[in-house]
């Protein structure tokens, strides 16, 4: 290990899909989509120790995940094979965000991951270039590399800036992992949404999560999440769930409203944000550098 790198915190925030179109399927079977992300201001926290010889180990328990499905591990052992580098790394991960909930936090820690030791292991790559990289880990991964509130199309890579208000939101986790595989092969997800423009989206325009439907169907404990959410403000799914949100226009009103559903939903209050945690992370470490 070299006992010189600094072990600094890095977050890998959660996201959410504000909604969620399906336009078409795509002939090698993945579905092109139409979606906003915007970050909230809360995160998995990694912190990572070069080493000289070239291993990469992970020094947290993930239980249920193996070394080889770790997102974490992938994203590290593809930027050394991809770079060439000879460093490695010792990797420590403190886990706030559920598995499986839509908020994206595999696909964030392995960005973090990307971002990170690109960083470490000064390997120069750019952030379009790890967009690009991390695609291969899931299509997720590039929008948390750029670190932007973003328009989404493709499978979700090809990605636009968008500015947005930064709401408050209340977001409940139920109890449950939702499959994504089950749900975009259900009969009922509707797969033929008109397309729609960003400037449509800004206006005002209805949308919606078209996995919301299927969810609600085979997930109760979901349906019954965006029954008790919605009681307070107008209640999503985000992703392909489990986890479901409202915004609201204030702290205060947001910290009301859980409060109130606390009691029986596990869920926190976050603010939206158009720049994540990663990136205002990464510039503050361009200003030291």
């Amino acid at each position: 290990m070299n006992s010189e790198t600094p072990l600094i915190d890095w977050p890998a925030p959660a996201k959410l899909n504000l909604f969620l179109h399906i336009t078409s399927r795509r002939d090698d079977g993945f579905h092109n989509l139409q979606t906003v992300f915007q970050f909230l201001d809360v995160t998995d926290s990694l912190r990572f120790s070069v080493r000289e010889d070239g291993e990469i180990r992970r020094t947290y328990d993930f239980p249920g995940v193996s070394e080889e499905a770790d997102l974490i591990l992938r994203a590290a052992h593809l930027l050394q094979e991809h770079s060439g580098v000879s460093l490695g790394v010792d990797i420590e991960l403190e886990k706030k965000l559920p598995l499986g909930g839509g908020l994206g936090g595999g696909s964030s820690d392995a960005a973090t991951t990307l971002v990170a030791l690109n960083a470490l292991w000064k390997i120069g790559l750019s952030l379009t270039a790890l967009a690009q990289l991390g695609l291969q880990l899931g299509a997720d991964v590039p929008v948390f590399v750029q670190g932007q509130a973003a328009w989404a199309e493709g499978v979700g890579e090809a990605l636009t800036p968008v500015k947005l208000p930064q709401a408050w939101f209340v977001v409940l986790i139920p109890p449950i992992n939702v499959s994504t595989a089950r749900i975009f092969a259900d009969p009922q997800l509707r797969r033929d949404c008109p397309a729609i423009t960003i400037r449509d989206f800004l206006a005002g325009v209805v949308v919606h999560n078209v996995c919301e439907l299927p969810v609600r169907a085979q997930y109760p404990e979901v349906d019954a999440a965006l029954t008790a959410l919605g009681a307070y403000a107008p209640a999503r799914m985000t992703g392909t769930g489990a986890c479901v949100f409202a915004a609201f226009e204030s702290e205060s009103a947001a910290r009301a409203a859980y409060a109130a559903l606390s009691a029986h939903w596990q869920g926190f209050v976050a603010q939206g944000m158009n720049q994540s945690p990663l990136a205002q992370s990464l510039n503050s470490l361009a200003r030291l550098t």
